[in-house]
């Protein structure tokens, strides 16, 4: 995947010598593109290191190493690494797309893969634990004024489960199914009207299973079926 650069002036210098030890996971109060506008507005005095929208698009605001605004005020927090200090010095925070102010929008399908991409790069790169100490949402911070933040909705089972390598946990509400293509069977499940390949199926598998031909065009960052 691809991480695109869109710098907010909503951060501060360093990390005061501390290091990162925890991804902090938020949702949105908007839809794209004003969620973005909004987090590189002075005015806003509020962003994240990143943002993934409902189609699967990876920015990234803050530099790591800098202080996003993004957990600092702290009220009623229910997190054992808190320590007393700004949690902006040691944590990394990831904004997800959404609207919903009662959190019960779900992240799309290539939402979450892009939102588990990015947590594993952000593990792999900061040697962060995978458990509910090291890989929290905001309401952990702020329970007061964040109580809905990433949601109730959060795919958190599905993602500690791929974090730790595995098998894939199908969202709530959805069924498994087999998907045929050709002479081959794919594992899949349907959610609402639309069905979707499980975790793994690569696109190659299924577009050799249809005997054609795939290429990888790396200028446009696209894969060209023939």
């Amino acid at each position: 995947m691809e991480i695109l650069q869109a710098l907010s002036p909503n951060y501060s210098i360093g990390r005061k010598g501390r290091n990162i030890v925890a991804i902090v996971n938020h949702k949105t109060a908007g839809r794209f593109p004003g969620c973005l506008t909004w987090l590189c507005n002075p005015v806003a005095q509020a962003s994240a290191h990143y943002l993934i929208t409902r189609r699967g698009v990876i920015y990234q605001l803050v530099q790591d190493e800098d202080r996003a605004w993004q957990a600092g005020i702290v009220n009623q927090p229910d997190w054992s690494l808190y320590d007393g200090t700004n949690p902006n010095s040691y944590t990394i925070g990831i904004e997800h797309e959404d609207y919903d102010e009662d959190g019960e929008e779900s992240l799309t399908e290539i939402q979450y893969q892009a939102s588990l991409w990015l947590h594993k790069k952000l593990i792999e790169k900061w040697g962060i634990p995978i458990d509910r100490d090291h890989i929290i949402g905001h309401y952990r911070i702020d329970s007061v004024n964040r109580p809905n933040c990433p949601g109730p909705n959060f795919p958190w089972e599905r993602l500690f489960n791929n974090l730790k390598g595995g098998d894939i946990m199908i969202p709530d509400g959805a069924r498994t199914c087999v998907i045929e293509v050709g002479d081959k069977s794919f594992p899949g499940y349907v959610l609402g009207a639309t069905s979707y390949f499980q975790e793994g199926v690569g696109v190659r598998e299924v577009v050799e299973a249809l005997n054609r031909k795939i290429s990888w065009d790396t200028n446009n960052f696209k894969a060209v079926i023939k």
